[in-house]
């Protein structure tokens, strides 16, 4: 021990390296990345966004239908609503509770499809802010062009409020399941 001591210590002096580990052998390959792979499930994905964006067309023209037709009979009754609520109350102090559940219901159930079909034809959309941040920039667009262009018609922010609430119920029903289905 002592004479190692006395021995000078090289800078060049060659260490034994010391043995390299082998390479772990690769991860298998996830299933989500066979199936995305296989030709099956692109024609399932291929088939499903073909149908969601025809449905989403017929969506679009039935709500262009409702919402952008002209009402001149019903011009001295509108007004516009820029205050959350007071549209809800004039429906439910309505004396036929049939109106109410028509206004409300409807207006819910324009919202219903965009909460299905957004995040299957986007899925990047997937995930309720963004479905919800998505339908209500949508249908602040088609109330205003309402209240701007068509005659009997006006923009009321509760149509906004129950139309994203409706997209809620869709996506938390069947949107977030179908969207997963499609692209998974």
């Amino acid at each position: 021990m002592a004479r190692a001591a006395l021995r000078p210590r090289s800078a060049f002096r060659l260490r034994n390296p010391k043995p390299a580990k082998p390479a772990p052998p690769p991860a298998p390959a996830p299933s989500s990345e066979k199936a995305r792979r296989s030709p099956l499930a692109f024609v399932r994905r291929l088939v499903g966004m073909v149908a969601a964006f025809a449905f989403m067309v017929a969506f679009a023209v039935v709500l262009a239908r409702l919402t952008l037709e002209p009402s001149p009979a019903s011009e001295a009754l509108t007004h516009t609503n820029l205050h959350p609520g007071r549209s809800l109350k004039a429906y439910l102090d309505q004396p036929e509770l049939r109106d109410a559940v028509k206004q409300i219901g409807g207006n819910i159930l324009l919202g219903v499809p965009f909460g299905i079909l957004v995040p299957v034809l986007a899925p990047r959309t997937r995930g309720v802010l963004r479905v919800l941040l998505l339908t209500a920039v949508v249908m602040l667009l088609v109330e205003f062009a309402q209240g701007a262009l068509v005659t009997g018609r006006a923009f009321d922010i509760d149509d906004v409020i129950l139309n994203t609430t409706g997209a809620l119920i869709g996506y938390v029903l069947l949107g977030r399941r179908l969207s997963r289905a499609v692209h998974r």
